[in-house]
């Protein structure tokens, strides 16, 4: 993970201060010097995720996220556990792209514009 983020940005994706809303999404991971292979985001956030992975994978290792209508978004892993990974992103998310998504793949009706 860059050290060199601003203080919002390292606390978003060290202390989990953003929320994580729960979800189903169908996706594609690509760990670094892997193949991709498909997905489901459980949890989702814009500093991170959590996705079902069923190979190893490394805390640390760079990988690579991608969501239907979306480029690949860069994350790194912060822990595996029986299956599923942990990420946090290298950049955060959107705000509005993250609302985006929770009002298509859940029950959730945020909606944030830009002035």
């Amino acid at each position: 993970m860059r050290r060199d983020l601003d203080p919002y940005s390292r606390a978003a994706q060290e202390d989990r201060c953003a929320p994580r809303t729960k979800l189903t999404i169908p996706a594609t991971l690509r760990a670094s010097g892997g193949r991709a292979f498909q997905s489901v985001v459980h949890d989702l956030s814009i500093s991170g995720f959590s996705a079902a992975a069923i190979n190893r994978m490394h805390e640390g290792q760079i990988c690579w996220l991608t969501l239907p209508g979306l480029e690949a978004l860069q994350a790194e892993v912060v822990w595996w556990d029986n299956c599923i990974v942990g990420c946090a992103f290298a950049e955060l998310l959107s705000p509005i792209v993250h609302d985006n998504i929770l009002q298509r793949y859940s029950n959730v009706g945020v909606y944030r514009q830009m002035i």
